[in-house]
């Protein structure tokens, strides 16, 4: 559920809005910034005045999109003007960059009569050779037409109206794979379209070239059918569609219909006018929030119905984002001058053929690992299939070129597996954790328990079913809190405890006065002690009373992971604990920092006791562990004892755990770079390149993370504590609410896995 402050607080906090601008080229020396800006920029300039297809080459306009708004349809909200719309065209931009890499700019325009759509479209005609295509978004109708019409004629590179196209194309996609699981032909289906605004005209031109009879097409606006002969509310995009029928309502053109596809408003299909429809309907009630007929009226009536919306919450979700991030992907990557129809049909059968694959596990643990086989209630896929980037942008392109619209010709095969190695893996591992964590939900406790953060992070979790919480603090004010960030019912559905007043606590101090009796600790600070609401939880753990503990957000490191190993304690067999950082690289490649955060300066046998952990840890995420032990030394270039300490913990992993793909010692570069491994070191014995990276010392560990994270672009996900007995998990002070989330997963994984 999205709550109103919540969207707000999203879009304020930090940085305002959702979306900057990264310089790809270094610009740290003056050299740098003599070959970013001038003298050296000069070449670049001369070279593109001499050719300019190499403005291509030298800049970015290839990887380029504008997202082009006048803010007169503004979602659901219509005419709300360009400033208010900037938040959706900035999410627009954020999808373009997640799914398909490709980075946009969000232009809001207003021109001097926003009733002249000619002075937008040579404002936008304008802006031809700074980017590689157009995406036109919540332009009002019949406005849009006319402008993406004008503009399509006028420039050299794609314009795109999502609100016409992307609808039709991946309802398109739809419409193919229901007709042959309702085994019937497209040239002789009758189509009833109910709206006649930008999306509903475009998808019935769209089904059109997919093969409808346009004499079969009945479109239905706000007055009525239109028919031949209608005056009323007319313009030449409707009267295109004029037909001969005595149809005049809705109701009359739904009796018979094979296919009713709804682009208009809530509640405006009755259970009646389904059961008229033909044997084996189709509906694809499309209209936002709300459909035109609920799921459960539709399938009430009509057994032998296939049913498509634009919600999530039903199957076969009609989603824009399944289209226009991998079009223009595979527009882009030619160089097409347009997207053509004959692309939108290839991204459409693409989007169809994709659906009768078999799903990954992946697709099905971003979605409370529900099981999806083609058929009625999978009929396109998934938003988070992440398949869709390469077996549509190859689709597009291809169509392209044997089109004649691509500047430049490619191999396809070669650029599907390009676009297989652009995916992304942050997504798929944090999914893992929270898709394993909903199996089997556990208890957590919470130490912050009235932490604003803590208590957004355990909204989220308990909506998603990621474990069952438990708050340690002052109960009133803990409902406060909840009041105060309007969380409605969530202090219903979490544990909440005072450890001062808790009726446990007589039973926690005397166990753990027994457990440090010996260690100087009298009855009297036992009972003190564990009215501290990290000692508490650590004791819940401890008795069994918790599985998990997720804590440290208000104390030092230190201050947490002491008292654990008083109370916790090292799981049997180990000698040290160790912390580790997932790094989520800009590329999204991920690698495993460690030692980061326990051991200050360990010796050879305390590095392979971590390298062992961290190994151990990868290997459950189903990932294949690759050690590299990092140095500033690479196989004996330099003799100094550090070196030799790591060259040692390598073979102490190799003597306790052959198994395991280890190698050093090592310089980082050459660590990450097979290539250049493999070509001055054959011997190496690593497959590729490594993805755990064990540090010499705590300072060289702790540098690492956090200059990956602060000047290199990468996420850290952590840390991490391994080597304990419970599943205790200590976040840094800095955490956000996102991280929280994601470690109390991962915790609830641990708590499984001890």
């Amino acid at each position: 559920m999205v709550r109103r402050r919540d969207a707000l607080e999203y879009h304020a906090n930090g940085r305002k809005g959702k979306i900057e601008v990264v310089a790809t080229k270094p610009l740290l020396t003056q050299r740098d910034l003599a070959l970013a800006y001038t003298p050296g920029v000069a070449e670049p300039c001369l070279e593109i005045a001499r050719e300019p297809d190499k403005v291509y080459e030298y800049t970015a306009r290839g990887n380029l999109v504008a997202v082009v708004s006048d803010g007169t349809a503004v979602l659901g909200l219509g005419n709300i003007g360009p400033e208010a719309g900037k938040p959706v065209m900035e999410g627009k931009g954020c999808l373009f960059k997640k799914f398909a890499d490709i980075d946009v700019f969000d232009l809001e325009l207003r021109t001097a009569d926003p009733k002249n759509p000619d002075l937008l479209i040579e404002a936008i005609a304008a802006l031809e050779p700074t980017f590689g295509g157009i995406n036109l978004e919540d332009i009002k109708a019949p406005e849009c037409f006319y402008i993406e019409e004008k503009l399509r004629q006028r420039m050299q590179i794609p314009v795109f109206h999502d609100d016409q196209h992307g609808t039709a194309i991946i309802s398109g996609a739809a419409l193919l794979n229901a007709l042959a699981i309702q085994k019937k032909d497209i040239a002789t289906i009758e189509v009833v379209v109910n709206g006649a605004g930008a999306s509903a005209i475009a998808c019935a031109n769209f089904y059109i070239s997919l093969g409808v009879r346009p004499e079969h097409v009945t479109l239905v606006d706000s007055t009525g059918v239109i028919f031949v002969g209608r005056t009323e509310g007319m313009n030449p995009y409707k009267q295109r569609f004029a037909r001969a029928t005595k149809a005049r309502t809705l109701a009359d053109a739904m009796v018979g219909a094979d296919l009713f596809l709804g682009c208009s408003a809530a509640g405006l299909v009755t259970k009646e006018m389904i059961a008229s429809m033909n044997d084996r309907p189709i509906v694809f009630a499309l209209a936002n929030p709300d459909p035109e007929i609920s799921y459960e009226d539709a399938v009430s009536v009509r057994q032998d119905i296939i049913m498509a919306t634009g919600r999530s919450d039903y199957p076969n979700q009609v989603n824009n984002v399944l289209g226009f991030p991998f079009i223009f992907r595979g527009a882009l990557d030619v160089r097409a001058r347009e997207i053509n129809e004959a692309m939108k049909v290839a991204a459409a059968r693409a989007l169809a053929a994709l659906a009768r694959e078999e799903v990954p596990e992946g697709v099905s643990q971003a979605y409370d690992n529900a099981q999806f086989k083609f058929g009625p209630e999978y009929i396109i896929p998934k938003p988070f299939d992440s398949r869709v980037l390469w077996w549509l942008a190859p689709a597009v392109a291809k169509a392209a070129m044997d089109s004649g619209v691509a500047r430049i010709q490619i191999d396809v095969d070669a650029y599907r597996a390009e676009l297989q190695r652009r995916i992304q893996k942050t997504p798929a591992l944090i999914q893992k954790f929270t898709a394993r964590a909903r199996e089997a939900p556990r208890r957590i406790v919470f130490p912050d328990g009235d932490q604003v953060r803590v208590l957004r992070a355990c909204q989220q979790i308990v909506d998603e079913g990621i474990a069952r919480p438990i708050l340690l603090g002052p109960p009133d004010r803990i409902h406060q809190t909840i009041a105060d960030l309007e969380l409605h019912d969530l202090g219903d559905k979490v544990e909440i405890i005072n450890p001062e007043a808790s009726p446990h606590l007589e039973r926690y101090a005397e166990a753990y006065w027994k457990l440090r009796e010996r260690k100087g600790v009298s009855r009297e600070y036992a009972q003190r002690v564990l009215r501290r609401r990290n000692q508490y939880g650590l004791m819940m753990v401890k008795l069994g009373d918790a599985d998990g503990l997720v804590g440290g957000l208000t104390n030092a490191y230190a201050e947490t992971v002491l008292p654990a190993l008083q109370i916790i304690g090292r799981a049997p067999g180990v000698s040290r604990i160790s912390g580790v950082y997932i790094m989520v690289l800009p590329s999204g490649d991920v690698k495993f920092f460690a030692d980061a955060t326990v051991n200050v300066r360990p010796d050879a046998s305390t590095v392979a006791d971590t390298a062992i952990q961290v190994a151990d840890l990868v290997r459950s995420l189903d990932i294949v562990p690759r050690i590299a032990m990092i140095s500033y030394s690479t196989f004996g270039s330099a003799d100094h004892p550090e070196a030799r300490k790591m060259a040692e913990a390598t073979e102490l992993v190799r003597a306790r755990r052959p198994e395991l793909e280890i190698e050093g010692e090592l310089q980082v570069d050459v660590a990450v770079d097979h290539a250049q491994l493999t070509r001055d070191f054959p011997f190496a014995r690593l497959t590729d390149a490594a993805n755990i990276l064990v540090f010499p010392d705590l300072n060289s560990g702790n540098v690492a993370y956090k200059l990956m994270s602060t000047l290199g672009g990468g996420v850290a996900v952590g840390p991490i504590l391994l080597g304990i007995a419970k599943a205790v998990t200590v976040m840094p002070r800095n955490s956000t609410t996102a991280t929280i989330v994601d470690m109390t997963a991962f915790t609830v994984l641990s708590a499984g896995l001890k």
